[in-house]
């Protein structure tokens, strides 16, 4: 009786090898990405079980979001700017080799994840912007066309008719008043002080209020396939009506997203121009690599933020080599994806907002 268990027992451990890693009760691989995107979640594990790599996956589950345009702040056709234009940025990083390759300010290149891992993989260089990007894309292959549609140029219309608001100009820098003026702007700053003057900054709170479950601007994804290898990677148009020329966290190694296959890895989402001074991605894997759970180290590393800047909005999910997943957010529940093969299906979990 005891051989026959021990056999069983055997056959199931062989089993779950053959599909992931058992590590410290836990089975691997996994994919986890921020927001309800399960398609994108699905992609990548789908990517995984059939034998694809932990890049694959990453590639393949952002790219789902970037066609589907998800939630209408990823891919084409979403987040206009000031000008109207819809730009997009990402990255990707594996954990291994430490590589990244990344795009920002990236003009009618529909597929901004894909042209990251070029960068990754056909330069020694990590991030391309702008218009150079563009021509960099093209000349790898991908399709110029251009990122607005008729909802992206509504959208810009609208806002103009309000005004140009809301917008991310500071009131009493520039001219005219960009809290019910549209630009172009002018700064006041020169005009007002002689040469030489010293200027005291007070400190304020550049937290955009208008982030939220709807406003979030990002897809950030860690995978951590059957060898233990962590990748990681995001996608986004940015944030509406951004200034033009704007690059946010998500192409930020460290920001964005980032991983070790030491440790794991973490991406965030929400009031990037805030989150990026944080480095909060990054704080999230030293804080693994320090002993804490992910849920702890993602814990972390909001509060560090919430100390300095008390109404921002964000998240950050964390995944370590085990397994094992957590996520925190402030001003917002963060709603989260996971697929493993103890939850047999994508699953969506959501954070209570951290207060203090």
């Amino acid at each position: 009786m005891v051989a026959a268990l021990a056999l069983r027992l055997s056959g199931l451990y062989l089993a779950l090898c053959m599909y992931g890693q058992i590590v410290s009760g836990r089975v691997v691989p996994v994919v986890v990405n921020t927001w309800p995107f399960t398609d994108a979640t699905a992609k990548a594990w789908e990517t995984l079980s059939k034998g694809g790599s932990g890049l694959d996956a990453v590639e393949k589950g952002c790219s789902t979001c970037e066609v589907e345009q998800c939630d209408g702040t990823v891919g084409y056709g979403g987040s206009p700017d000031e000008n109207g234009d819809t730009t997009l940025d990402a990255m990707i990083m594996d954990g291994t080799s430490m590589d990244v390759g990344s795009v920002g300010c990236l003009r009618n290149i529909h597929s901004a994840i894909s042209v990251a891992r070029v960068v990754m993989e056909a330069t020694r260089e990590t991030l391309l912007v702008g218009v150079s990007a563009t021509r960099f894309a093209v000349e790898m292959g991908f399709p110029e066309r251009s990122s607005q549609t008729n909802h992206s140029w509504q959208i810009y219309e609208a806002w103009r008719k309000n005004n140009c608001s809301p917008n991310y100009w500071v009131e009493g820098e520039v001219s005219p008043d960009p809290t019910n003026h549209c630009g172009p702007y002018k700064r006041l700053q020169a005009s007002k002080l002689g040469a030489g003057a010293k200027v005291s900054y007070p400190q304020r709170d550049d937290s955009n209020p208008n982030v939220d479950t709807h406003h979030h601007d990002t897809i950030g994804m860690v995978v951590v396939n059957a060898t233990n290898h962590v990748v990681c990677g995001t996608t986004t148009n940015g944030a509406n009506h951004k200034v033009a020329g704007r690059v946010g966290d998500s192409p930020i190694a460290g920001s964005g997203a980032y991983c070790d296959s030491e440790i794991g890895g973490a991406a965030q989402t929400g009031d990037g121009d805030v989150m990026m001074r944080f480095s909060p991605t990054y704080q999230t894997v030293e804080n693994m690599r320090n002993g804490m759970n992910p849920q702890a180290a993602a814990e972390d590393a909001i509060r560090r933020i919430m100390r300095k800047y008390p109404t921002f909005g964000g998240g950050i999910i964390a995944v370590n080599v085990k397994g094992d997943y957590g996520a925190a957010s402030h001003s917002f529940a963060l709603t989260y994806s996971v697929r493993n093969e103890e939850l047999g299906e994508v699953k969506v979990f959501k954070t209570t907002p951290l207060t203090s």
